[in-house]
């Protein structure tokens, strides 16, 4: 629990009454206003979007986007990825300090042997049309999940948590490559027990039943970077969505299908296939010059997807291992293609342009891992549903977190600014 501290502001009212709210201490970053009391002295907050305001307390991640600081369970962003392994990450998040190597073996066992899902959900995927994105697909099968597991479902029970955890984390992966492979025609690859948490994706991605798919370790180890990277990322739109859902007692499929469904919007997940569409546009090195002369023109709407980010207002912490991990699968993979060449030259202009340095325009973790993306064969259309893998993880930490305290509904107020009150009389012919 934060520390508390007593402080007055004045507000003028009527009766000029001065209120005493409490100044909360986190362990790291500003203080917080508890404005809770404002309710009964006819006072509420206006904060569109919630930019100002702690919508809850946590203990899982922490932002600094001034010096370009992300902490998981106070680890950096930048050690986790190197050092670990992104079920490490997910034991983390989840239960808050790293595990041994007992409790890690465990916990790796579970989430591998759980992987499978009911065969009913094929069926289930089957009603979906052919040409359905993925992610109309991973919300609704997702959702679903509550239908075919629901023995554990009381959400006041901390083992039922645990377990419902254990199911997303696990079979996540296996409907995302389900959704994959229904909208491309191809039948389902199930998972293997020997292979990896992102090997395995992988295999499942790219495998046929006529062929095996030998999974390269450096594109492994890419995959797994970028679930880690992505693991979570404090209180943004899909988690204060699961958040907000979870908070009226729903079950943690139904949540985590919400947090899917927000993810889903251009503005949130989908950076990283903006930037592909971009890159796109652009087609060819020579049109660069082009582009960019638009991107500085502030009468023009183009905007360069990838470089920038709304919370980092410095390099985004992310982005380093993201651009060496780019680096090593470039150079493993040799690929000849135009819109990878696009996408380096961008990159150099980006870190060497005045213009991008002068407004801290860096490669974004969303450039580079859309460029890993592509580089493997992963259609922009399954970008977001990896996004969504990953994220799972801090979802389901932070819905746990939520129902280890005093769980209270979410309901905002609203500044009113319609009618008053008026009489109604229709204007309609009655017959």
């Amino acid at each position: 629990m934060a520390d508390k501290e007593k402080k007055t502001i004045e507000l003028v009212d009527k009766d000029a009454e001065k209120i005493e709210l409490e100044v909360l201490k986190p362990t790291l970053g500003v203080d917080v206003i508890d404005v809770r009391g404002l309710g009964s002295k006819g006072y509420f907050t206006y904060d569109p979007g919630f930019t100002s305001t702690a919508s809850c307390e946590s203990k899982i991640t922490y932002i600094d986007g001034d010096k370009g600081i992300l902490l998981h369970r106070g680890y950096p962003i930048d050690q986790l990825a190197t050092n670990s392994t992104y079920l490490e990450v997910c034991y983390i998040l989840l239960y808050g300090e790293k595990p041994s190597q007992n409790d890690y073996d465990k916990f790796k066992k579970i989430v591998t042997e759980h992987t499978m899902i009911h065969d009913q959900i094929t069926r289930l995927l089957q009603g979906f049309r052919r040409d359905s994105h993925p992610m109309a697909i991973l919300c609704g099968v997702t959702g679903a999940l509550a239908a075919f597991y629901h023995d554990s479902l009381d959400v006041n029970n901390p083992r039922h948590r645990e377990i419902a955890a254990f199911r997303l984390l696990s079979k996540m992966p296996t409907v995302a490559a389900m959704c994959y492979k229904y909208s491309i025609g191809q039948p389902f690859i199930y998972p293997q027990n020997d292979l990896s948490y992102s090997a395995n994706f992988l295999h499942m991605m790219f495998a046929t039943p006529c062929e095996k798919y030998p999974v390269n370790p450096i594109i492994e180890r890419a995959m797994d970077r970028i679930f880690i990277l992505h693991a979570d990322h404090e209180q943004n739109a899909s988690t204060l969505t699961v958040r907000t859902a979870g908070s009226s007692g729903a079950n943690p499929f139904a949540c985590i299908a919400a947090g899917i469904a927000s993810l889903w919007g251009p503005a949130h997940g989908g950076a990283n296939e903006a930037c592909l569409r971009m890159l796109e546009e652009i087609q060819t090195v020579e049109n660069i010059p082009k582009f960019i002369k638009r991107a500085k023109d502030k009468d023009d709407p183009f905007r360069l997807m990838g470089f920038g980010h709304r919370v980092y207002k410095n390099y985004d912490p992310r982005a380093t291992v993201m651009k060496q991990t780019c680096d090593e699968v470039l150079k493993e993979l040799e690929l000849n293609d135009n819109i990878l060449e696009v996408a380096k030259q961008l990159e150099h202009i980006a870190l060497n342009d005045p213009y991008f340095i002068e407004k801290k325009l860096y490669p974004n973790v969303d450039f580079y891992s859309g460029i890993i993306l592509k580089a493997i064969g992963i259609p922009t259309t399954m970008f977001t549903v990896i996004f969504a893998i990953a994220r799972t993880i801090g979802w389901i930490a932070h819905w746990n977190e939520m129902h280890d305290e005093e769980l209270k509904i979410a309901r905002p107020r609203q500044l009113y600014t319609g009618y008053k009150q008026r009489d109604f009389q229709s204007d309609l012919t009655k017959k």
